[in-house]
């Protein structure tokens, strides 16, 4: 299994921009899709991005499409979220996660398709 640990969290205003970062130790790191997930104070967690094991595809979910970016560098074990125009409704802790099946042919969004979780970095926008 990978672990992971996120980093990059913190409070801003709204329309700011942050970059979280997930470092990676283990070799199975570059075989396995990254993603990106999030859960609010009394909400289920829920995706928020995906990036291939190549970083050739992503797939990012409606509510943060155009603002949040996903990417990868395998060279350094490390993902990353790019987040722009924050806003309020970004409040929640950062997870992400490492996918179960070493190079999968399709980005897959559900928890259970994810088996490594880093502990996660908290996000807090001011209006």
């Amino acid at each position: 299994q990978v672990q992971l640990a996120e980093s990059g969290g913190g409070l801003v205003q709204a329309g700011d921009s942050l970059r979280l970062s997930c470092a990676a130790t283990g070799r199975a790191f570059s075989a396995a899709n990254m993603g990106w997930f999030r859960q609010a104070p009394g909400k289920e967690r829920e995706f928020v991005a995906v990036i291939s094991w190549s970083g050739s595809s992503t797939y990012v979910a409606d509510s943060v499409k155009g603002r949040f970016t996903a990417s990868r560098d395998n060279a350094r074990n490390t993902v990353y979220l790019q987040m722009n125009n924050l806003k309020p409704e970004d409040t929640a802790v950062y997870y992400c996660a490492a996918g179960r099946q070493p190079y999968p042919s399709a980005l897959f969004s559900r928890e259970g398709d994810f088996n490594s979780w880093g502990q996660g970095t908290q996000v807090t926008v001011s209006s």
